[in-house]
């Protein structure tokens, strides 16, 4: 085996849903002001029961199911999150413990909205070094833990949700070459700091940037796995905002994909936002097996990373 694929893909979303309507009742905004800036008309929200291991548990139990393997299959869990509270045991043992994993390495990833796609080239690697045989690759955020329910600027964007991806070996490349980096100096522009934990940005600083620097490297992307952007069958950004998405899309010349825009009912749910799109995307039959699909995750820390994967 000379590469590593995504074999199955799930994804999970807590019930209570929070419209622009229910917002409007809790700070000064509106379903027209919220619509018009972030494209956001729906978020879930997840209870005080319901943990991010718990979020990431039934993603990773749905992505197993759908690849046929049982948790005895698995000897890598990668958990990308930033919104962990507790800093031992971390996310990715409680997920091996919820679903009885035996003996896996065990790993968080935190590099926030492009936490997923990091963690997918990391899985990718081990595999392909023969490190793991198999993984469990899992982007879980609970933003709702760590958003100031009193700033409007803020709130309306947040969500709960996570995804998640089995990754084993293959014969052929179905994970391509990632493409990362950062913008370090400009960290500041995304943050999730201070006790209590609180989400904040410098929108406008994200939004020039994302929609001015990023199409480039999303393109350098794709030529890493030897395509344009005319052959991409889908597209998934981190859906962080439809103001961003939009043009970035536009930008990068995927003139035949599917762009995904699961933001719209979901919101930003960071590390989970490209897997739970992702897993959407395969359950509505919109992508098949085999598509070429560039994942593209960007954001905290103005970090970045992406690949082009084979459609499960």
């Amino acid at each position: 085996m000379n590469g590593s694929r995504i074999a199955a893909v799930g994804h999970y979303q807590p019930a209570r849903v929070l419209t622009n309507e229910d917002l409007a009742g809790m700070v000064d905004t509106s379903d027209e002001w919220i619509t018009s800036r972030v494209g956001i008309r729906t978020r879930h929200i997840a209870g005080p029961d319901e943990p991010v291991d718990e979020l990431a548990g039934h993603a990773a139990a749905k992505a197993l199911a759908a690849a046929g393997l049982t948790p005895g299959d698995i000897d890598l869990v990668l958990v990308a999150t930033s919104t962990a509270i507790d800093r031992s045991p971390n996310m990715a043992a409680r997920v091996a413990a919820r679903l009885g994993i035996p003996s896996p390495a065990a790993m968080d990833v935190n590099v926030v909205c492009a936490g997923f796609t990091h963690a997918l080239a990391t899985a990718d690697h081990a595999v392909r070094a023969g490190a793991a045989t198999r993984a469990l690759v899992i982007g879980a955020d609970k933003m709702s833990d760590v958003t100031d329910w009193s700033d409007r600027t803020t709130c309306v964007l947040v969500g709960d949700g996570a995804g998640a991806a089995v990754v084993e070996a293959s014969g052929d490349a179905g994970i391509g070459p990632v493409l990362w980096g950062s913008v370090p100096e400009m960290g500041h522009a995304v943050r999730i700091e201070g006790q209590p934990a609180r989400f904040a940005q410098e929108g406008q600083s994200v939004y020039r940037w994302a929609t001015t620097q990023l199409p480039a490297i999303a393109r350098r992307a794709c030529e890493r796995a030897g395509l344009g952007p005319e052959d991409l069958a889908g597209v998934v950004l981190h859906q962080a905002n439809l103001r961003i998405i939009e043009p970035l899309a536009e930008k990068l010349g995927a003139v035949n994909a599917v762009v995904a825009r699961d933001v719209s009912e979901s919101g930003n749910t960071s590390a989970a936002s490209i897997p739970l799109a992702l897993s959407k995307l395969v359950e509505q039959g919109r992508i098949s097996g085999g598509d070429p699909v560039l994942l593209f995750g960007f954001g905290g820390n103005l970090s970045y990373a992406g690949q082009v994967i084979r459609c499960p």
